[in-house]
C-alpha cells in the first residue's frame, strides 16, 4: 500500500526560515533510511505557498479563478511530502512517529493517506529514461 506523508507547513516555513544544518541531516538520514528499508518512492519540498498559484473552480461551471499565493492559513499549506510504499497502515504510522521535525517552530502536523491504487505510474523518471534509452540501444542491435 502506498501513503502519502505529508508534512503541514508552520509560518516559519511561510515565512522562508529554515530549520538548520542538524535537522537537514536528520532528515537526509530519516529518508535514507527508508530508502535501505526498501519502503521510499519519492519526496519533495515545496516552496511557500507565496510562490503558489490557485485556481478555483466555481460549483455549477463558469470560469475558473486563479487566485495567487500567499495562501490563507486556514487553507492548510503543505512544507512537503513523502510517498512510501509499505504494508499497513500502522507500519506507515510508525515511518511517521520517526519523523525528524525541526524543534522551536510550535505545533507541526503531519497528515498521512493512503494513495488509491492504480492512479500513478509505478515507474519513476528515471527509471522511465533508463528503459528508453535500453530500447534505443536495442533497436541499434536489432533494426
Amino acid at each position: 500500500m502506498r501513503f502519502m506523508v505529508m508534512v503541514k507547513a508552520t509560518g516559519y516555513f511561510e515565512a522562508g526560515i529554515r530549520a538548520g544544518k542538524e535537522h537537514s541531516a536528520a532528515k537526509d538520514a530519516f529518508l535514507h533510511d527508508l530508502q535501505d528499508a526498501g519502503v521510499f518512492q519519492s519526496a519533495e519540498e515545496l516552496l511557500p505557498s507565496s510562490s503558489g498559484l490557485r485556481v478555483v473552480f466555481p460549483p455549477g461551471g463558469g470560469a475558473p479563478a486563479m487566485q495567487a499565493g500567499p495562501f490563507l492559513p486556514e487553507q492548510e499549506w503543505i512544507a512537503d511530502y513523502t510517498v512510501i510504499d509499505v504494508d499497513t497502515e500502522d507500519e506507515a504510522l510508525k515511518w511517521v512517529l520517526r519523523m525528524p521535525l525541526p524543534p522551536g517552530q510550535g505545533e507541526h502536523v503531519i497528515e498521512v493517506r493512503r494513495l488509491a491504487s492504480g492512479t500513478a505510474c509505478a515507474l519513476d523518471a528515471r527509471a522511465q529514461t533508463m528503459k528508453a534509452d535500453l530500447q534505443d540501444q536495442l533497436s541499434l542491435l536489432h533494426p
